[in-house]
């Protein structure tokens, strides 16, 4: 029956699949040949199955390559999520400092607001005693000299004239 069975591994319950943990990956799996030169039935099975293995073997071999970027992928993912979230806290401490120079700018200004006002008040204030003052003193330079040309005028003895100072207007104050 091992003549006429394609498939005699199967039999044993030992398939080409199974036995990949048996061969190293660094092994060159090649075709097996005989020196005989004969044509055996069970060499071309040989033959198959070392085929069946350089293809599990090239698999296992993209596999460990996937696995291994897979891998890759995860860390350098997790290092993104890493930066990302450090990134994430540096913008809240950022927003954090500056929305506390924002209300510390507000109040200053609100300050300079409140004193520009006071500032304002006391000029508008300044301004019209200034202008009350320099009225009255314009009064009083005007009465003085009223005054100086009436004694100028009484001192001269040619001046027969009588005149209205008597009644001297009243003193504005």
């Amino acid at each position: 029956m091992l003549g006429n069975d394609p498939f005699p591994a199967f039999e044993s319950g030992f398939t080409p699949w199974d036995g990949s943990e048996f061969f190293s990956t660094t092994q060159s799996i090649g075709p097996a040949r005989s020196d005989s030169g004969l044509d055996d039935p069970n060499q071309n099975q040989t033959n198959s199955n070392s085929g069946s293995d350089e293809k599990n073997q090239s698999f296992s071999i993209i596999e460990e390559r996937k696995r291994r970027r897979m891998i890759s992928n995860r860390e350098s993912a997790r290092r993104s999520r890493m930066r990302k979230q450090k990134h994430l806290e540096n913008l809240r401490n950022q927003v954090k400092r500056l929305r506390i120079e924002n209300r510390e700018l507000t109040n200053r200004l609100r300050f300079v607001l409140y004193h520009c006002h006071r500032v304002r008040t006391d000029n508008d204030r300044l301004r019209s005693e200034y202008s009350m003052l320099r009225q009255k003193l314009s009064d009083l330079r005007q009465i003085l000299l009223f005054r100086q040309l009436q004694q100028f005028s009484s001192a001269w003895p040619y001046n027969n004239v009588t005149v209205m100072s008597e009644e001297t207007p009243p003193l504005i104050t």
